[in-house]
C-alpha cells in the first residue's frame, strides 16, 4: 500500500484508511434522513445544555444524570441496529456480555478503587500538604464557562495521558488492551485493561472549584460529544462540529490496524487539541484492531499487561543461554 501523506507521516501504508473529509461516505435517503442524521449530534448537545442550565436544583442531581445517560445509551444501541455504520461491526451477544462486563466493571470495582486512590483523594491530600485553598473565584465565572473549563482541563490532561500510552512502553501495555477491540459501538469505551481504566480517568480539575451545576453541565458535553466516539452509526456531523469535536471517524483511525493513523487523535472529546498539537488526521477506517484484528478474550484482556511484561523483563535482564556453539542465545522473544 503506498498510502497518503499527511504532514510528515504516511498514513495507511499497512492497513486501508480512508484520509480526508472529501473522500468519507456520507448518510444516503431521503431529506427527512438526511436532516436528523445532520442535525442530531447538535441538537442532543444544546438540549442537554439548556436542560442543566434550567433544570430546577429538585431535578438537577447526580442521580438524573445517571439515567438520562442509561437512556440516551439505549436511544444509541437502538440506532446502531437499525443504522449500522459497517456490517462488519455489527452487535453480537458475545461483544455485548463483554461489553456489560466492563460496564459493570467501571460502575462498581474501578469507581470504589476511584474514591480512595483516584485523583480526588490525591489532589485533597496534596492540598492539605501544602496548606493551599482552591482557586474559589473560579466559581464567580459564567456558569457555562465553568462547565466548559471542567470539560476542557480533563480532556486536556487526558490528550497528554493518551499520547504518553502510545509512547512509553509501561504505560502502553495496559493501554494496548483497548486497542484489540475489532469494531467500535458505544460501550466499547469502556473495554480495556483495569489499570489503564484507572490511569484515563485521572485528571487535575479537583485543584479548582466550581460549581456541583457546572460539573452536571459538564458531563453533559462529555456525554453529548464523547459518546459518538464509539458508535456504530453514520452522521452527516457539520463542518464546524467535526472541526471542533472528536468523532467516530477520527475515533475509528485511532483504532485502524495501520501503525502510523493509530497514533492520531488522542483527544477524548476536543479534537481541537489534537490540531493545535499537530496529531489530527481527518479521515475513517473500518478494519481495527491488533494482530490482524484478532480479538482478546476477558481473560486475557485482564492479564496481558503483566504476561507481556513479564516477557519483557525477562528478554531485558534474564540470564542468557548458551547454545551448541557456545554462543549466547537470545533470554527471550521480543514481545508483540
Amino acid at each position: 500500500m503506498d498510502g497518503v501523506r499527511v504532514g510528515k507521516r504516511l498514513i495507511g501504508t499497512q492497513s486501508p484508511v480512508t484520509v480526508g473529509w472529501e473522500n468519507v461516505p456520507r448518510v444516503e435517503g431521503g431529506p427527512v434522513k438526511q436532516f436528523v442524521f445532520t442535525w442530531f449530534q447538535p441538537t442532543v448537545l444544546f438540549a442537554l445544555i439548556a436542560f442543566w442550565y434550567y433544570a430546577p436544583n429538585s431535578i438537577a442531581k447526580a442521580s438524573t444524570a445517571i439515567g438520562i445517560g442509561i437512556g440516551f445509551k439505549v436511544l444509541l444501541l437502538t440506532m446502531e441496529w437499525f443504522f449500522p455504520r459497517h456490517e462488519s461491526w455489527r452487535l453480537t451477544w458475545k461483544e455485548l456480555v463483554t461489553d456489560l462486563f466492563y460496564v459493570g466493571l467501571g460502575y462498581t470495582i474501578l469507581r470504589m478503587i476511584d474514591g480512595y486512590i483516584g485523583d480526588g483523594p490525591i489532589i485533597e491530600a496534596i492540598q492539605h500538604y501544602f496548606q493551599s485553598d482552591k482557586f474559589m473565584w473560579f466559581t464567580g465565572m459564567p456558569l457555562l464557562v465553568q462547565a466548559f473549563l471542567i470539560s476542557f482541563i480533563f480532556d486536556f490532561g487526558q490528550y497528554w495521558m493518551h499520547r504518553g500510552m502510545h509512547n512509553w512502553y509501561p504505560l502502553w501495555l495496559p493501554h494496548s488492551v483497548h486497542h484489540y477491540i475489532t469494531q467500535l459501538n458505544i460501550n466499547k469505551g469502556a473495554v480495556g485493561n483495569p489499570v489503564e481504566l484507572f490511569l484515563i480517568g485521572l485528571g487535575i480539575g479537583g485543584f479548582f472549584d466550581f460549581l456541583p451545576r457546572a460539573a452536571l453541565l459538564a458531563g453533559a458535553f462529555g456525554m453529548a460529544i464523547g459518546t459518538y466516539q464509539h458508535i456504530n452509526v453514520r452522521f452527516n456531523s457539520p463542518r464546524w462540529w467535526r472541526f471542533l469535536f472528536n468523532t467516530t471517524e477520527h475515533h475509528s483511525l485511532h483504532h485502524s490496524q495501520d501503525f502510523e493513523a493509530s497514533r492520531s487523535n488522542f483527544s477524548n472529546t476536543y479534537i481541537f487539541i489534537d490540531r493545535i498539537f499537530g496529531t489530527c488526521v481527518d479521515g475513517e477506517a473500518e478494519l481495527l484492531g491488533m494482530e490482524g484484528g484478532r480479538r482478546m478474550s476477558i481473560r486475557e484482556q485482564m492479564t496481558f499487561p503483566f504476561t507481556e511484561g513479564w516477557k519483557a523483563l525477562k528478554e531485558k535482564y534474564g540470564r542468557a543461554k548458551f547454545g551448541e556453539d557456545g554462543f549466547a542465545e537470545p533470554a527471550g522473544v521480543p514481545a508483540e
